[in-house]
């Protein structure tokens, strides 16, 4: 039996400066022994071959060699469900406390729960920090204590609290000598959990000075790189959002900044109405008539609806795990209003694809476009998929990147006509919400 450590638990903050829980672990008096958990519970659901697997797993991996080059410590990794986990450690080391960054995902919670409970059984102290956002939980609230449901009001009193609010940077480097010294810490392989490495690669985030200067000129077209792919780094914090908040107020551009709120805004819904995972906020629109036609939802799926922008969105999510943003609103409408099928569907879909799905977003983004959550579009608002092309793609760039027999014969026709289509949609949510 060594003597005391303190156990930091990496989850959505792989990274190893700017992290909240990390420097507070490591500012305490006992050796940090850093561990992360590949969680059963999570990965059993997932292809052997998910992207998001490989893309913690590689950034583990570097981070573990940092540590071993520079502090002759390392990053235990573990595969197995977090309860079990903990009780190995627990017979392994004497632990003194468990340091954790907050998650505020309904199964995060009760999963920190249960260890909470373990541990505090064994007389551990279980603490844990706000990390992944600037405002969290019910820091952002009406004057009468109730969560926001709009965006707009939320986001300016979100930016009067943050113009009050004086950045906290959480620098490592002056403890690193802090972290257990013992450089050959339990090491998993890919093949030791049941995966394969993925073909799919998740991009490097491009914040450039630039970038967030024309990000209000460029972001709504999928044909040009004007978005800046922070998506999957903010979900599993290989970068931090402190940073990147920094960068947007520091280049005064409030429609970069203004993404990043949205982030926290339906944070915090998931936060207060964990039930929207699969209810709608606005409870009559459960009432929708759907038609739910699951060959209908196999050509959405694959891009072949026989409308070009819808199908180029289907199919760069396909093969690349990224869809660019204007067009998820597009697919979203044409899945929802245009083939009446359940947001749930696209929702669930979106979550097995999307290198950077977040739950909170994912859902809140999806009851969005379907009309049934907060602050939402109104259900008669229903893109033509046609003339968005028109606004976004005029000159077929993106389309032809994506659907190369666009054009020719080869090309589908159209699954449903619109016009017809969206008298069925309205008539459909008419019948929903205006029934008692």
């Amino acid at each position: 039996m060594s003597k005391k450590v303190n156990i930091f638990w990496f989850r959505r903050d792989l990274r190893l400066d700017d992290n909240a829980g990390l420097k507070a672990a490591l500012r305490d008096d006992s050796p940090v022994l850093p561990i992360f958990i590949f969680d059963k519970e999570i990965l059993d659901k997932l292809p052997e071959d998910d992207a998001r697997v490989t893309f913690i797993f590689e950034t583990l991996q570097e981070m573990r060699n940092k540590l071993q080059d520079e502090n002759g410590s390392s990053i235990a990794m573990f595969h197995g469900t977090p309860e079990k986990v903990f009780k190995e450690i627990i017979s392994d080391y004497e632990i003194n406390k468990v340091y954790a960054n907050r998650d505020y995902e309904p199964y995060a919670k009760e999963r920190d729960e249960k260890i909470k409970d373990l541990l505090k059984e064994k007389d551990i102290e279980f603490l844990d920090f706000k990390d992944q956002v600037i405002f969290e939980k019910d820091e952002v609230v009406k004057q009468d204590g109730d969560p926001y449901v709009v965006y707009t009001p939320y986001k300016n009193t979100w930016r009067d609290k943050f113009s009050n609010t004086e950045l906290d940077f959480h620098y490592t480097s002056r403890y690193m000598d802090n972290f257990i010294q013992n450089s050959r810490l339990p090491n998993l392989s890919l093949g030791d959990m049941g995966f394969k490495k993925s073909s799919l690669k998740v991009p490097d985030y491009q914040v450039t000075p630039g970038l967030i200067k024309d990000y209000e000129k460029k972001r709504d077209y999928p044909a040009v790189e004007g978005t800046s792919r922070l998506g999957p780094h903010l979900r599993f914090g290989t970068v931090s959002v402190r940073q990147m908040v920094r960068e947007a107020d520091k280049q005064r551009n409030k429609t970069f900044l203004d993404e990043l709120v949205w982030r926290e805004f339906f944070m915090q819904i998931l936060f207060h109405y964990p039930n929207t995972v699969t209810d709608a906020f606005k409870k009559k629109y459960d009432r929708i008539n759907w038609r739910n036609n699951k060959e209908e939802f196999e050509l959405w799926k694959q891009g072949k609806t026989g409308y070009p922008l819808v199908d180029a969105g289907m199919r760069q999510l396909n093969e690349s795990g990224y869809m660019h943003n204007r067009i998820r609103m597009l697919v979203g409408s044409f899945l929802c209003k245009h083939l009446l099928i359940d947001w749930r569907w696209g929702e669930a879909y979106f979550a097995e694809k999307l290198l950077d799905y977040e739950m909170s977003s994912n859902v809140g983004n999806w009851q969005w476009i379907a009309g049934s959550g907060v602050d939402a579009a109104p259900y008669f608002r229903i893109f033509n998929p046609s003339t968005q092309i028109d606004k976004f793609d005029k000159n077929h760039k993106y389309i032809k990147e994506w659907v190369p027999e666009f054009g020719t014969d080869d090309y589908p026709e159209k699954m449903v006509d619109h016009k017809e289509a969206r008298e069925r949609a309205l008539k459909t949510y008419k019948e929903a919400v205006s029934s008692n």
